[in-house]
């Protein structure tokens, strides 16, 4: 075997569940049934449809662990849903959950925002958020490279970026809801 073969399948540990349960089949493994769970991976950011175990009980925007050893409420990650696959009530519920990941992790999103750079010769992957065009793509780069940012206030008061919070929630609304995206930067498929 070759070593690119070799490299390790990465797994969500934690997911958010998305709505409630419901009873039924499986959209991704043919003849699967039961206690269906809509969720949104905590670092991968991808829409997830687990199967509960028999007498599990989910809250909306509940943190479950859903990672290889184990689990106690899922009994499997039954695989990657597409947008246009999840109910509306989910759909509604995506926003807000997408808000607790982004408030929750944000050394992570600060550490994204310390380390991006160039996509090609003409596109830099802080543009890719909204909100940031090339005016405070260059004042954030100038920024950083006199000093890492420490938080978003960081951020908002040294760039002048209102609500950075806001701009990374939209970014991964749209990379999560686009079928075909030409470029992710968030969400991991």
């Amino acid at each position: 075997m070759h070593s690119q073969h070799l490299r390790p399948k990465r797994y969500e540990e934690y997911a958010y569940v998305l709505g409630p349960p419901r009873r039924g089949r499986s959209y991704v493994v043919r003849g699967k049934e039961g206690i269906i769970v809509t969720a949104v991976g905590e670092n991968r950011i991808t829409l997830l449809e687990l199967l509960g175990t028999p007498d599990s009980t989910f809250e909306t925007g509940e943190r479950i662990y859903v990672g290889r050893d184990k689990r106690t409420k899922v009994s499997s990650v039954l695989g990657k849903l597409s947008y246009d696959r999840i109910l509306d009530s989910a759909k509604r519920e995506l926003f807000s959950v997408v808000t607790k990941i982004v408030t929750n992790n944000e050394k992570r999103f600060i550490e994204y925002l310390n380390n991006a750079g160039p996509i090609t010769s003409r596109v830099h992957a802080l543009e890719l958020i909204p909100g940031i065009g090339k005016t405070y793509m260059h004042t954030l780069l100038d920024e950083r490279e006199r000093k890492k940012f420490e938080s978003y206030n960081d951020l908002q008061e040294r760039v002048g970026l209102k609500d950075p919070i806001s701009h990374i929630i939209e970014r991964i609304m749209a990379e999560i809801a686009d079928p075909n995206p030409r470029m992710n930067i968030f969400v991991k498929r």
